[in-house]
Formats: structure tokens, C-alpha cells, sequence
């Protein structure tokens, strides 16, 4: 895992890490790529449009969104079945689709249908399928670890080789809940990845000022494999997560990993109707852009051969993906007045 690793002072911004060394790493097929590129450009699109739905004032609720994150899912849940389990935050749409979640389903649950996933009782924040692996996002900062750390431990006690993989932000990381994870988990050699999503602010707030330190170092105290990636790179996110699943289904334990990533949108859709003031420059957010997740891998394809129609085809498909899981949401039934009863008493 050495050789993975990313040194890097406290106070660099996520994406100006120098490259993971890629010796006696696995190469990604083209195939594979343009798969993943594909998964990303689902996510990117479902949640471009669930900004404009959200600023025409039709949802229920507010949105988190993963724009500029989005290879941190692709990259790790390529490696996951039905079987594995992930946990997530409140920005978790890209975790559920990329997880294999069910798009319209998951937009009708934005829009608190009767048709959600949850059946409209989870929303935005809490998008889940057991059916899938996915327990689920969480509204409450970190609180995923925990759930994640008890999936790991069940996976432990069947013996089947499944692992849980932990979805969290850089503020998650100064939670309490991870440190007991991170000790539960080397005691145990739980098959458990934490995967922190360091976007560079905490709310509002830049990493440098709220989180001391490099995240991944975090591990090192417990004996837990840690190591930084270029979290922008869905290559390099895929390489890292592999070794790191690969290691846990062995038996061999638990790994953290911190994903070294952007957003490019805010941190909630409409902060600027109750913010003060900006907390970033909008300079800094198109310098940015060059690097983000969906252009890093074009390139790699337009390098492979991949043509300007393949890339144009790709767009069509997910784009009527998308129009449908929308239309699907949009004509749902609400819920029956009823129904607020149902799984909350026996």
C-alpha cells in the first residue's frame, strides 16, 4: 500500500496532489473506463437537472449534490456487488446510483412520491435499498460509520468475503465515530473501507480551518492502512479501491482511504438565499472545472480512440434515462395520508 500513498502538506488543496506511482498497478481497459465514465456522466446529469428542478421550487426538500465528486462513487462501487454493503451522507445520490440503485425510483423519492424508494418518507438525505446493499444516506454528520462498522462485523460473522465500503465528507472525519470505527475495525480486521470524500470544505467552512492534519494519517495510530488518491481521477479512485477490497475480503482488514476531490456546486442547492456572503471565489470554482472527474476521463478515452459520436451516443442514452426517471417522478402518486403510520408502530 506504500506505494500508493500521497504525502502532501496540511494545507494543499485536494486535487494538487501529485499522482498515486502507478508501479505494478493494474491498468483499467478502455472498456472498463467508458463504463465508468458513463456511470459518472448518469450521476453529473440526474444531478444538474435535480438543481433546476429544486430552484423552480417542486421539491419537497433541499438537495445535496455530488457535482465534481462523482468518480469517488464510480471508482469504488465498480468493485461492489448486491452483496456488499455501502453507507453514505447527505449528499448520496451518486453513492446510490452508483451503487446500482434504481434511478427513477430514487428521483420519485426526491420528490416524496409514494413511488420512492423509501416510499417518500426518506427524501433527498436518506436514500436507501436494502435489496442493493445500499443502507443508505444519512442526514447526520459521520452517522454512516456506525452502520457501516456493524454491516462490516456481520459480514465478518457469515464468512462469505463481502465487505462494507463507508461513504463520508472531511467533516465526518473529526467525528468521534470514526476513531471507534477505525479501533473496532483493526481489533477485529473488520472487512470495512472508510472512504472519506475530502472536497476541501466543511459546510462553509475551508478543511484547513476545522480539520487538522491529513485525513488518511488518521489510520496509521490503529495499525489501518491509510493512503490519499487523486479523488478526480476515477483510474487512480478504482486502483485504490480494489487493492483496499481486495485486501478485505482476504481477511486481511479494514483500509481508509481519502479521496481527494472538489464540489463544484455548493455545499446545500439555494445556500446564497440565506448566506451572508460567498465563502469561495468564483475564479476558484472554474480553475477547478479543468480537473474535475467527467474531463479527466474524456481525455483518457479521446486518447484511447474513443470518438467525438461514441461520447455523443452516450449523452443521448443518459440524457432519456434521465428525462424518464423524471417523468416517472413527476406523474407519481403522493403517498396516502395513511401511510405516515406505516413502520412507525407494531
Amino acid at each position: 500500500m506504500e506505494n500508493m500513498r500521497l504525502h502532501s502538506s496540511t494545507d494543499r488543496q485536494p486535487n494538487d496532489a501529485a499522482p498515486a506511482s502507478e508501479a505494478a498497478a493494474p491498468a483499467a481497459t478502455t472498456e472498463l473506463l467508458l463504463a465508468m465514465y458513463r456511470l459518472m456522466l448518469l450521476i453529473r446529469t440526474t444531478e444538474e437537472r435535480l438543481a433546476k428542478v429544486q430552484a423552480s421550487g417542486a421539491l419537497p426538500g433541499p438537495v445535496h449534490l455530488s457535482v465534481g465528486q462523482e468518480a469517488v462513487a464510480a471508482g469504488v462501487c465498480v468493485h461492489l456487488t448486491d452483496r456488499d454493503w455501502i453507507t453514505s451522507n447527505h449528499r448520496g445520490h451518486g453513492h446510490f446510483l452508483a451503487k446500482s440503485g434504481d434511478l427513477p425510483r430514487m428521483i420519485a423519492e426526491v420528490f416524496g412520491r409514494a413511488t420512492g424508494v423509501c416510499g417518500g418518507k426518506g427524501g433527498s438525505m436518506h436514500v436507501a435499498d436494502v435489496s442493493k446493499g445500499i443502507l443508505g444516506a444519512n442526514g447526520i454528520v459521520g452517522g454512516g460509520i456506525g452502520l457501516g462498522t456493524g454491516a462490516a462485523w456481520a459480514e465478518q460473522l457469515r464468512g462469505d468475503g463481502n465487505v462494507a465500503v463507508v461513504f463520508f465528507g472531511d467533516g465526518a472525519a473529526n467525528q468521534g465515530v470514526m476513531f471507534e470505527a477505525l479501533n473496532i475495525a483493526a481489533l477485529w480486521k473488520l472487512p470495512l473501507i472508510l472512504v472519506c470524500e475530502n472536497n476541501g470544505f466543511s459546510e462553509f467552512s475551508p478543511s484547513a480551518t476545522v480539520t487538522a492534519g491529513e485525513i488518511w494519517r488518521r489510520a496509521e495510530p490503529f495499525g489501518v492502512p491509510g493512503l490519499a488518491v487523486d479523488g478526480n481521477d476515477v483510474v487512480a479512485v478504482w486502483r485504490a479501491a480494489g487493492t483496499a477490497i481486495a485486501r478485505a475480503r482476504a481477511g486481511a482488514g479494514s483500509t481508509l482511504i481519502e479521496a481527494r476531490t472538489y464540489r463544484l456546486r455548493g455545499h446545500v442547492e439555494a445556500e446564497m438565499t440565506f448566506l451572508s456572503k460567498a465563502y469561495r471565489e468564483d475564479a476558484e470554482i472554474e480553475a477547478r472545472r479543468a480537473h474535475e472527474p467527467l474531463m479527466q476521463a474524456r481525455r483518457k478515452l479521446e486518447q484511447a480512440g474513443i470518438t467525438a459520436a461514441t461520447f455523443a451516443g452516450i449523452e443521448a442514452e443518459v440524457l432519456a434515462q434521465v428525462d424518464d426517471a423524471f417523468k416517472f417522478a413527476e406523474e407519481s402518486p403522493w403517498p396516502a395520508v395513511e401511510s405516515a403510520y406505516t413502520h412507525m408502530f407494531s
